[in-house]
């Protein structure tokens, strides 16, 4: 038999970061908390939270939290039919969904969908940010139960859909392409021209010159973490980046921004990847992000 309080504990302690914080949340004292991490710990045999400043969940402990996030979805839909179970049940408050994207499907498409989920369901939503290529691995390390993401093949336990492609242009200002390569974009050009670069995880600058060029290019590069800082910083001239259509093209019909070769771009396959245990209960989100999806991606 699980034991849900200690379950409970642990979750609000990782929502909220601390075990003071989660005791306000779950209407107890602080050593009431303690008392149940503890516990709970001490009868699996693993550590469950790192305590520090924040407190966090260990790969167990995240496990476990989302199990308490289906739990409490599925406690949600029965509260609606006998709403006198809540109070007796010790409800902590609404439920918090854990969810994965890339930055740039936050900064563009997705967050319509997010909000309509929330206003249907009441869920609070917590939204990790990794490049499309890597939030896979939320999923598989169950730290979300549900992600978007660049990986074709189903994540173990994991439903799949298929969303559309995020489509990319190189771009820069008019001064800048007109500085940088004054006879067109070259190899040795773009070996000169400083790039745009997310992080270090980011790979959308050398797929584009590969294709492009049919070759790689060793490059500078100022590193910007932001989607919208990319945009705005080819407004001002610091250097050329791979932009989502959806930001960039006002500013490409105005001639504020050019697209480095007219016509190349770069298409991101992006699928909905979500837990099969929390798959129904997660099926508004679903739908949410599929419509969504149809309006901001490519087919």
């Amino acid at each position: 038999m699980l034991d849900y309080a200690g379950l409970k504990a642990v979750a609000a302690v990782a929502r909220t970061g601390s075990f003071e914080k989660a005791a306000k949340a779950l209407n107890v004292t602080p050593s009431a908390i303690s008392q149940r991490v503890k516990q709970l710990e001490d009868r699996l045999g693993v550590v469950l939270v790192v305590r520090g400043s924040p407190c966090t969940a260990t790969e167990k402990g995240e496990w476990l939290c989302r199990h308490v996030e289906q739990v409490e979805m599925l406690e949600g839909g029965l509260f609606e039919h006998l709403p006198s179970l809540g109070p007796a049940a010790g409800v902590g408050g609404q439920v918090t969904v854990h969810i994965a994207t890339n930055a740039d499907s936050l900064g563009t498409w997705f967050l319509p969908a997010a909000a309509a989920f929330t206003r249907q369901t009441g869920h609070l939503l917590n939204i990790a940010v990794d490049d499309q290529d890597h939030t896979a691995e939320w999923l598989k390390g169950g730290r979300v139960l549900a992600a978007v993401t660049g990986l074709e093949k189903p994540v173990a336990g994991c439903r799949r859909v298929f969303l559309g492609s995020l489509r990319y242009h190189a771009t820069a200002s008019p001064d800048f392409v007109a500085s940088h390569f004054p006879h067109g974009v070259t190899e040795a050009g773009l070996a000169r021209a400083p790039a745009l670069t997310f992080n270090q995880k980011d790979r959308l600058q050398s797929l584009w010159m590969r294709q492009a060029l049919q070759r790689d290019v060793a490059f500078p590069t100022h590193w910007l973490p932001s989607t919208q800082g990319f945009v705005e910083a080819a407004l001002l001239g610091m250097g050329w980046g791979m932009n989502p259509v959806a930001l960039v093209k006002e500013h490409l019909a105005a001639g504020r921004l050019v697209e480095l070769l007219p016509g190349v771009t770069v298409d991101i396959p992006l699928y909905w990847q979500v837990n099969r245990m929390a798959a129904d209960q997660l099926r508004a989100l679903t739908q949410a992000v599929t419509a969504a999806a149809r309006d901001g991606l490519q087919a």
